[in-house]
């Protein structure tokens, strides 16, 4: 028998990983097929790049991003106003003890990945990384 049948680590359980991916793809579907009686929400193209549940896995926060950015705000209102009916669709869809709440936050991975190649390509960035490479030779 295993030792430790609870999570104790500073992360996400496997089992927490585990629904918010099937979480994703279940809205990611939904979304696409403009499942949502909204024409408001239906007339986004929203990508849902992560899901987040809590450990007791009751509540799901999504994070998205309307397709190249635009209208952000207004994709956001859109989702949290049919949080209801998207709830009851996913959890149709899923064979989950209960239907997780459903959270919207923005995916802003994008914006701080393009702020990290905008860093690693300034000039002074790319002479210190090289002169550390340098010091790493003379070991």
């Amino acid at each position: 028998m295993a030792q430790n049948r609870f999570h104790t680590g500073p992360g996400p359980s496997q089992r927490q990983l585990r629904v918010g991916e099937l979480i994703r793809h279940r809205l990611s579907e939904l979304l696409l097929r403009a499942e949502v009686h909204d024409p408001d929400l239906n007339r986004h193209s929203i990508t849902v790049g992560e899901v987040r549940s809590s450990p007791d896995l009751k509540v799901a926060t999504a994070y998205v991003m309307p397709l190249g950015g635009n209208d952000a705000e207004e994709a956001l209102a859109a989702l949290r106003r049919n949080s209801r009916e998207l709830r009851h669709l996913v959890a149709k869809g899923l064979n989950l003890k209960y239907a997780p709440e459903l959270r919207f936050q923005l995916d802003e991975t994008f914006d701080r990945m393009d702020d990290t190649r905008r860093m690693f390509s300034d000039e002074r960035v790319r002479r210190d990384i090289e002169s550390g490479e340098d010091d790493d030779d003379l070991d």
